[in-house]
């Protein structure tokens, strides 16, 4: 099997695990280009554990030939789950897990090599163990809801309507997220329009994801996938 996949956590880790998935497997190796979706991951890689911080901008992912990632996906605002250190200080950088969590990291490792078939499994007791120590942040993911909107609340409402100053709403996301409220919704509203478009005309995508017009979409997705949204759809 080669491509990518992903399916649903289980009950217990939904609002703060976006999914779990696999990539690669393919015979000549692959590259899949990488675009910022405001999560982070932790991922099963080459008999290690990587980390990939939430990101700002598109990179490119190498898989060598026959190679396969299962990896695990924290939700926006619930990244510090997977990160155990606020999200902003790993914002476009990929770690080895070892750099964060020592001897978990090296015995998850170990584990996921010896059966790589429980791969699942081994990255949701990872999430549920670490689930029993931490806990999200209600402000942020009421803040990171009302930010995922074609007409989102300015960061002055939404910040009063949580009882909460703009500075203590800024500094909570860039914890919890990785970036602030004007990052995340250029993030979530691209997120939108690219589901949209893979059965819209971008226009239309463009209109119900909440741009300006088409050629602002135009040039936020050439920002955050260096391509061109055509382009990028096409490859989707």
């Amino acid at each position: 099997m080669s491509g990518y996949r992903e399916w649903r956590p289980p009950a217990e880790l939904r609002g703060v695990v976006a999914c779990l998935w696999e990539h690669g497997g393919a015979r000549t190796g692959a590259e899949q280009v990488v675009v910022p979706d405001g999560c982070v991951d932790l991922i099963w890689r080459e008999g290690r554990i990587e980390i990939a911080g939430p990101d700002t901008g598109p990179w490119t992912s190498a898989l060598a030939p026959g190679e396969r990632l299962r990896g695990i996906r924290a939700s926006p605002g619930a990244a510090p789950l997977l990160l155990g250190v606020p999200a902003r200080e790993l914002r476009d950088l990929r770690v080895d897990g070892t750099d964060l969590w020592g001897p978990r990291s090296t015995g998850l490792a170990e584990r996921i090599g010896a059966e790589p078939e429980r791969a699942g499994s081994e990255l949701v007791e990872f999430a549920l163990a670490r689930l029993s120590e931490w806990r999200a942040d209600p402000a942020v993911g009421a803040a990171v809801a009302a930010l995922d909107q074609s007409r989102p609340p300015s960061v002055r409402r939404l910040a009063a309507d949580l009882g909460l100053s703009e500075r203590q709403l800024r500094r909570r996301l860039v914890d919890s997220v990785g970036y602030g409220p004007s990052a995340l919704v250029g993030v979530l509203r691209f997120q939108r329009a690219a589901r949209l478009g893979r059965r819209l005309p971008v226009a239309e995508a463009a209109a119900l994801a909440g741009y300006a017009d088409q050629a602002h979409l135009g040039r936020e997705f050439r920002r955050l996938t260096g391509l061109t949204p055509r382009r990028y759809l096409s490859r989707s």
